[in-house]
């Protein structure tokens, strides 16, 4: 049998129709892809989108993202803030928040971030976690200046971010780490992007990122009206 050709006009009607379908197919999915943040929180970025990524270095989740942020960072856009905050769901988990603050005093938060994370996870040296002299003898032999890092360490500043942080967790409702929350009003995680296997699936963790920034920026785009 002989197939009937479309009119080109209504070949391009239905292009159209599908490829809006596919980019609704890719929406986030609110309460299972994403939750909102009750209250939303203020941010402090000024015109830009703001994102924080809520970890701890202990937590072997918040490590497996570690290379997908890492890459995502490098392409991310130029609208965008990205910060970290240390979770603090126990005492237990001070002493890491502390280190994260006290290398970001003493300037060597970017270089020793990641390495941290590898000698917990990969290196299982766990004393790091939970033992001042450890984690300042670690840094050292990574060439942190020993005794700026424990200044910092033990400082006013840093002891009192760290209990930010402790009000920062609750103000945000983390239940988990990691944690991503855009503009202070939109969740998300890795482990609400699972896939058929029930594997995180980072690919779609970073394309419901970026959505959620796109919405944001919209949002401040229709502010500025």
């Amino acid at each position: 049998m002989k197939q009937s050709k479309l009119p080109a006009a209504a070949v391009l009607l239905l292009a159209a129709v599908l490829g809006t379908g596919a980019v609704l197919a890719q929406a986030p999915i609110k309460d299972k892809e994403y939750a909102l943040v009750e209250p939303p929180q203020p941010t402090n970025s000024g015109g830009k989108v703001e994102v924080i990524e809520f970890f701890f270095y202990g937590c072997p989740h918040c490590y497996n993202l570690q290379p997908t942020l890492m890459k995502w960072q490098k392409t991310m856009p130029k609208d965008v803030d990205f910060k970290r905050i240390p979770t603090i769901f126990r005492d237990t988990w001070v002493p890491m928040a502390r280190a994260f603050y006290a290398m970001e005093a003493a300037g060597v938060l970017d270089k020793l971030h990641h390495d941290l994370f590898i000698a917990i996870h990969e290196q299982r040296n766990e004393r790091l976690l939970n033992d001042k002299a450890a984690f300042l003898d670690w840094a050292a032999a990574k060439g942190a200046d020993r005794k700026k890092l424990e200044d910092a360490y033990d400082s006013f500043a840093v002891q009192t971010k760290t209990q930010r942080a402790v009000q920062l967790t609750k103000l945000y409702g983390i239940t988990g780490t990691p944690s991503v929350v855009v503009d202070g009003k939109y969740l998300t995680a890795p482990g609400m992007t699972l896939n058929a296997n029930h594997e995180v699936d980072y690919d779609r963790f970073t394309k419901v990122l970026n959505e959620l920034i796109a919405g944001a920026r919209k949002e401040h785009a229709a502010k500025k009206g």
